[in-house]
């Protein structure tokens, strides 16, 4: 047993984060998410075992990690890093990418409040998205109805107008 987890472990470790990697990357950026998300799923509840192995194998450095203390920090980090991941609210359902619930705030908010997001006062925005052709009947109008009326997404119009601000 101890000679299959020494020659197994890693590779079969690195393989599998390997395919997490590739379907997380493909995931992250909507290519095929169909074929990928399934796949990155079960894969990465396989990646458990390999992992597991890993650390069994490496147990000894592992301690030695704890003992000198420099595990603690990278592991709170992480935790860190996560929580506004796992505590975000996008449409109602708990998780997701904090960057796309600021991009749902920004879309439903009217013109007046959004304006300044764009250096722009309420008028001045109206302008510029008047000056793109675009259906805006007033300042209270928001991104959303704006973008929707216009048969693109209110992502898409938040970044033309972040890339032509004065």
């Amino acid at each position: 047993m101890k000679n299959l987890i020494n020659r197994y472990a890693t590779p079969l470790t690195t393989g599998f984060f390997l395919v997490s990697l590739i379907s997380g990357v493909a995931l992250f950026f909507h290519w095929a998410p169909g074929l990928f998300h399934g796949m990155h799923e079960w894969l990465s509840m396989v990646l458990l075992v390999p992992f597991a192995l890993h650390l069994w194998k490496n147990w000894g450095p592992m301690v030695g990690y704890i003992n000198r203390k420099t595990l603690f920090v990278p592991l709170l980090l992480s935790v860190l890093i996560a929580i506004p991941f796992a505590v975000s609210s996008t449409g109602g359902k708990q998780g997701g990418n904090p960057a796309f619930a600021a991009v749902q705030l920004v879309s439903k908010a009217p013109l007046v409040d959004s304006a300044a997001l764009f250096n722009n006062t309420p008028d001045e925005l109206v302008a510029r998205l008047r000056q793109r052709g675009l259906a805006v009947t007033s300042s209270g109008d928001n991104l959303n109805q704006i973008a929707q009326s216009a048969k693109m997404q209110p992502a898409q119009l938040i970044a033309e107008l972040m890339n032509d601000r004065k």
